[in-house]
């Protein structure tokens, strides 16, 4: 699946069963719903759960917590905007 495939699932009630957590966080984020993402990541530990609840983090405006969970993630904070950032999650997980 490439980044514009999974854009056209965003049309869907729910995201696909089989995908990961934080894939399917980024699913709900894309769709407005920040709180279920969160949900989906905040009591997991690997690292790339953290690293997409850094994200969620800077979605919220909350710089602290976002960068707590970058270094959780061993990843540098990011500099470039949200939706570049989405972008780049996107290609790592997919």
């Amino acid at each position: 699946m490439n980044i514009a495939a999974f854009k056209q699932t965003l049309t869907q009630l729910e995201p696909n069963a089989n995908w990961s957590a934080p894939l399917k966080a980024l699913w709900y984020e894309a769709k407005g719903d920040w709180h279920t993402a969160h949900a989906l990541v905040d009591h997991l530990s690997d690292q790339d759960s953290a690293h997409v609840h850094a994200y969620l983090h800077r979605v919220e405006g909350d710089q602290w917590n976002a960068n707590y969970w970058y270094s959780r993630a061993k990843e540098e904070p990011y500099l470039g905007t949200l939706e570049q950032e989405w972008e780049a999650l996107m290609q790592k997980f997919l």
